[in-house]
């Protein structure tokens, strides 16, 4: 056996993965890095990989790909029942179109600098969050290791899940998305209750972050801690279409919360709940519609950082 699982999805950052593998693996047998590489097929398949190679011992594993691969191998150790979940550790080389996580523990996007970082092996125990929501009348639960985003968010993830699935999509797709749903988006009557407080407000969108960046390099949870066992919330309240476009630029230089527009909190525990469907997005993948609830669940993944 091998010292490390390498997964990667070859689908991540619209098929970069599966054009520079040949560049990444080359780099990993040049640094010396014992592995045994695994290639995901479909959604979920990274969980079920995860599952099934710490079953028969692996305990280090790097994501190759983007937000949605973590995700997956993050359910996967979750998943996994036979060892707690801080006896693995996970690094990431990151080639996603959001390469959302990786922005808050500043590891390089750069193949070998990446490479680097797993080989000097610094951790931190972080948090995950579980979310609960709703596919029709299903109710389903993940768990997240970045940032939740609902109500605008969820709707410009889906549109932007849709054409990547496509093979459509650049660097600016988040940001087309953004903008051009803002015509059709309507902003809901919600309930929102963390630690017991209740807030009601009619909502344009809602980042529950664990991690500080989504939406491709948005800073929308500016003060987020990784490991502090509590979720940054960011409220942003109905707005127009033109004020939204005119503050686009503070959810990037991380400002968002001195819009009078905008309410933070901090908490444990999230109940949302709404008068119209709210769509929800966590790490970049598309889920459900509410109601949700959210969990932190403190220090529970060994991550590798910079």
């Amino acid at each position: 056996m091998k010292e490390w699982l390498v997964v990667i999805n070859p689908n991540a950052g619209i098929g970069k993965v599966h054009k520079d593998w040949g560049k990444i693996s080359k780099l990993l047998d040049d640094y010396g890095l014992d592995y045994h590489p695994v290639f995901t097929t479909g959604p979920s398949h990274a969980t079920e990989l995860v599952i099934e190679h710490v079953g028969i011992g692996y305990r280090k594993i790097v994501a190759v790909g983007g937000d949605g691969t973590m995700n997956e191998v993050v359910n996967g150790i979750f998943g996994q029942k036979q060892i707690p979940t801080t006896d693995l550790t996970v690094g990431m080389i990151s080639v996603g179109t959001g390469n959302d996580w990786v922005r808050t523990y500043q590891i390089p996007m750069d193949y070998e600098k990446a490479i680097q970082v797993l080989l000097r092996g610094n951790t931190l125990l972080q948090d995950a969050g579980t979310v609960s929501f709703y596919n029709s009348e299903t109710k389903k639960m993940r768990y997240f290791i970045n940032m939740a985003g609902l109500g605008f968010d969820g709707l410009v993830a889906q549109k932007t899940n849709a054409d990547k699935m496509r093979g459509k999509g650049n660097p600016f797709l988040y940001l087309k998305h953004l903008l051009g749903s803002l015509f059709t988006y309507k902003s809901c009557q919600t309930s929102i209750i963390v630690d017991g407080k209740t807030i009601q407000e009619k909502i344009f969108s809602v980042g529950i972050g664990i991690g500080q960046y989504n939406g491709g390099g948005m800073r929308q949870a500016p003060d987020a801690l990784t490991d502090d066992g509590l979720f940054d919330l960011t409220l942003i309240k109905d707005m127009s279409k033109w004020s939204v476009i005119a503050n686009v630029r503070r959810l990037y230089d991380g400002t968002i919360k001195k819009y009078k527009k905008v309410e933070t909190l901090v908490g444990k525990s999230v109940r949302i709940e709404s008068a119209c469907p709210v769509l929800l997005e966590a790490d970049g993948e598309s889920l459900g519609h509410s109601p949700f609830e959210l969990n932190i669940i403190p220090r529970s993944v060994r991550v590798i950082i910079n």
